[in-house]
C-alpha cells in the first residue's frame, strides 16, 4: 500500500480518541495558566497598581482581582503601612531590645548650627504611601529621593537655630518645622507620601566636648527645676495669703458693723431711758438702781445682809463657811 493511499484511509479510533484527549488536556492547562497568571490577590494593606504594556491602568483595592495575561503587570503598594527612614544610625535588630549602630551614618548626622557649632542629630522619619501612582511613576527612586529631601530639610531648619536650642529647649519645635518643610518638599517632587512624624531621636554635641555640654545642659534642667519649684511654691502661699487676708478684712468688717450696730442700740436705749427720765426722774433713777442691782449682784457670790449693828454676824458666818469646806473638800 502506498503513502498517498494510508494517508486518505480513515484514522484509527484510538488515535482519534489519543489526539481529543490531547486537545482537553491542552485547553484544560492553558485555561488554569490565564487563571493562575490572571487572577492575583491584593492584601488589606496594601493597593494594586496595573499598567499595560508599562502604562498606568488603574489602581484596585485590596482583596481578589484581575489582569490580562501576559499584558498586563501589577505593582503591590504599601498604603497602610507606616514605614520609616533612619538617620545618624541604623537599626540592626528589632527584637525586645533593640540594637542599632552608627557605623557609615555619621556624615549625615553631624551638621553646622547657626551659631558655627557642630551637633550629632539623629533623627526618623515616619511615613506612608498616600498616592501609589504617584510613587511608582513620578520619580525614579522615590525613597531615595525622600532621604535626600528629609536630610536636607533638618540640615536647613538646624542652620538656623543656636546650638543650645538644638540640644535643649527648640527640639520639639524643629521636628515640627522639618516635618512641614519635607512635606512641602514632597508634595512639590510629587512623592505620594504622606509624612506622619518626625522624631528627634537623639542630639548630642560632637564627643570632644560632649562633657562641657552635658554640663550646661544638666544646668538648664535645674535652672528649670527650680524656676518650676519656684512657682509651685508661689502658687501654694500666694493663694493662702490671699485667702487669709481676705478672712481677716471680712472679720474686721463683721466686727466694725457689729461695734457700730452695738453703738446705736446704746444711743436709742440711753434716749429712749432719757425720755423716760425727763419725764419721772424719781420713778426712773428707782428702776435704774434697782435694775443695775439686779445685773450686779449674782455676780458678788455669798452675799451676807445685816442691820446697822451686826452684832451675831460672826458666829453664823463661821458656821457657814464650815459648811461651805465640807461641801467642797479641796477648798
Amino acid at each position: 500500500m502506498s503513502e498517498f493511499e494510508f494517508s486518505n484511509q480513515e484514522m484509527p479510533p484510538v488515535l482519534k480518541k489519543v489526539l481529543k484527549n490531547i486537545k482537553s488536556v491542552a485547553a484544560v492547562i492553558v485555561i488554569v495558566i490565564v487563571a493562575w497568571s490572571g487572577f492575583f490577590q491584593v492584601g488589606p494593606e496594601e493597593a494594586g497598581v496595573i499598567v499595560r504594556f508599562g502604562k498606568y491602568t488603574k489602581t484596585v483595592m485590596p482583596g481578589l482581582n484581575f489582569k490580562i495575561p501576559f499584558i498586563e503587570t501589577v505593582y503591590k503598594v504599601p498604603v497602610e503601612r507606616q514605614q520609616k527612614l533612619e538617620f545618624g544610625f541604623r537599626t540592626t535588630s528589632s527584637n525586645v531590645r533593640s540594637e542599632y549602630t552608627k557605623s557609615g551614618t555619621r556624615d549625615e548626622s553631624l551638621m553646622l548650627t547657626g551659631d558655627l557649632n557642630l551637633a550629632d542629630v539623629e533623627w526618623v522619619v515616619q511615613y506612608r504611601i498616600n498616592d501609589p501612582y504617584k510613587f511608582l511613576f513620578k520619580v525614579r527612586n522615590p525613597q531615595s529621593t525622600l532621604r535626600d529631601v528629609s536630610e536636607g530639610a533638618v540640615r536647613q531648619v538646624v542652620g538656623d537655630r543656636t546650638v543650645n536650642e538644638v540640644l535643649t529647649v527648640g527640639r520639639a519645635e524643629i521636628a515640627s518645622s522639618v516635618q512641614v518643610l519635607i512635606q512641602e518638599l514632597a508634595n512639590n517632587y510629587e512623592l505620594g507620601v504622606k509624612i506622619d512624624q518626625v522624631v528627634l531621636q537623639d542630639v548630642n554635641p560632637p564627643d570632644p566636648v560632649k562633657a562641657a555640654f552635658n554640663a550646661v545642659n544638666e544646668a538648664q534642667q535645674e535652672k528649670e527645676t527650680l524656676i518650676n519649684q519656684a512657682k509651685s511654691e508661689y502658687n501654694k502661699v500666694i493663694p493662702r495669703a490671699k485667702g487669709q487676708a481676705e478672712e481677716t478684712i471680712q472679720k474686721a468688717e463683721g466686727y466694725a458693723v457689729e461695734r457700730v450696730n452695738n453703738a446705736k442700740g446704746q444711743v436709742a436705749r440711753f434716749n429712749e431711758l432719757y425720755s423716760e427720765y425727763v419725764r419721772a426722774p424719781e420713778v426712773t433713777r428707782e428702776r435704774i438702781y434697782l435694775e443695775t442691782l439686779q445685773e450686779v449682784i449674782p455676780r458678788l457670790g455669798n452675799k451676807i445682809i445685816t442691820d446697822q449693828e451686826g452684832n451675831n454676824v460672826l458666829p453664823l458666818l463661821q458656821m457657814q463657811m464650815d459648811n461651805v469646806k465640807k461641801l467642797n473638800p479641796q477648798e
